[in-house]
């Protein structure tokens, strides 16, 4: 007998949307956010350790970001971390404290990151119809089992595309607000 939950669904269509926000906070604004530093590890005591663990990550001004070192002796390997991130910084160290003065972005590079933004939905909005997929297979199969009537399975059918439009919408409002926070001058 094939499943059919509702909850389960949206649940999982909520997933999508979360994992496309956490994948939106990693894009630079040109405002200082510590989440941009939430992808980079740093090689210490063998391993790659995240930087939120190494040390303490603070806004002071708004195109400021700092990272007061717990562990004088990690300094060196945090700085080479921040260096080869790839996001256009250039730490500045201070003792146990690397400063990271966040760069005005040019047009230019608003508009790739306007691209990767809408890249990163587009994602979440494959994931979502695919979960969609997914439930009208469950009810295809549990009409064609006997478990559910034709008015049964026409009635979830509709539940399930009325969630998947719910979340296609909050996909594309999460998006426009993303582009108009890169956008912004």
């Amino acid at each position: 007998m094939a499943d059919y939950n509702l909850v389960d669904i949206k649940r999982r269509m909520d997933g999508a949307i979360t994992a496309m926000k956490t994948e939106f906070s990693s894009l630079r604004t040109g405002r200082a956010h510590t989440a941009i530093l939430d992808n980079i590890t740093v090689e210490a005591y063998g391993a790659q350790v995240p930087l939120n663990q190494i040390g303490a990550i603070n806004i002071p001004e708004p195109r400021m970001l700092s990272v007061n070192v717990w562990d004088k002796t990690m300094v060196a390997g945090v700085e080479r971390a921040l260096r080869e991130s790839n996001l256009g910084i250039n730490p500045v160290v201070d003792g146990q404290t690397i400063r990271i003065p966040m760069p005005a972005l040019t047009e230019e590079r608003r508009q790739e990151l306007t691209k990767v933004a809408g890249n990163y939905a587009e994602s979440a909005k494959v994931a979502v119809r695919n979960v969609r997929r997914d439930g009208m297979e469950s009810l295809r199969d549990m009409e064609k089992d006997g478990d559910i009537s034709e008015d049964e399975h026409k009635r979830s059918s509709g539940e399930v595309q009325e969630a998947t439009d719910k979340h296609i919408a909050l996909i594309d409002e999460a998006l426009a607000i993303k582009n108009e926070e890169i956008l912004q001058v």
